[in-house]
């Protein structure tokens, strides 16, 4: 599937999920069964086989959804998908459902590394900086590498912030170099 396919399928998805006021929640049923599909070869290989017919794909779908207790509009959805054989293509519909619903929401996403793990109060407090200063709410996600030695890395979008020690240091490198 093109990613402009896959786009399209996004923003179908976003579009009910936004009229239905439940858009975390259709994110995040959609990731549980987008996971659960690429975790599971039996269930791959059982959905993308042109033996099965579609009915006794349904039927499987039907039920794992309903054990999952996957939200209705993301059902609609999976069925949708497997009727016209897409399935191998999930995890970039699910990259663009993710984009769709962060740009329709005004959500950014920041990528954080730290030198060390981050206190909750820390990443509290980060994230409403970043907040102020994107003046978009932020979905941060954590990571850490201590070769940054201190300090951390922030990426929002194409904009790094880079507040590490490593590169404070780098920085001083190159003064001292050119004196």
């Amino acid at each position: 599937m093109s990613e402009a396919v896959a786009r399209r399928y996004a923003a179908a998805m976003a579009d009910v999920a936004l009229e239905k006021n439940n858009a975390q929640r259709v994110k995040a049923d959609f990731t549980s069964f987008v996971d659960a599909f690429y975790s599971a070869a039996d269930l791959r290989n059982f959905l993308e086989s042109p033996a099965i017919s579609i009915d006794v794909k349904q039927k499987a779908v039907q039920s794992i959804l309903e054990r999952m207790q996957i939200d209705r509009s993301v059902s609609n959805f999976v069925h949708l998908v497997v009727k016209h054989g897409r399935t191998e293509s999930l995890r970039e519909v699910e990259r663009a459902l993710g984009d769709e619903l962060n740009a329709r929401m005004g959500i950014a996403v920041a990528e954080v590394t730290s030198a060390r793990a981050l206190s909750e109060s820390e990443r509290r407090e980060l994230t409403a900086a970043l907040e102020q200063r994107t003046g978009k709410k932020i979905e941060a996600r954590f990571s850490e590498d201590q070769s940054l030695l201190g300090g951390a890395v922030v990426r929002v979008g194409s904009t790094v912030h880079d507040g590490s020690v490593r590169e404070r240091l780098s920085r001083l490198r190159e003064q001292l170099q050119g004196e």
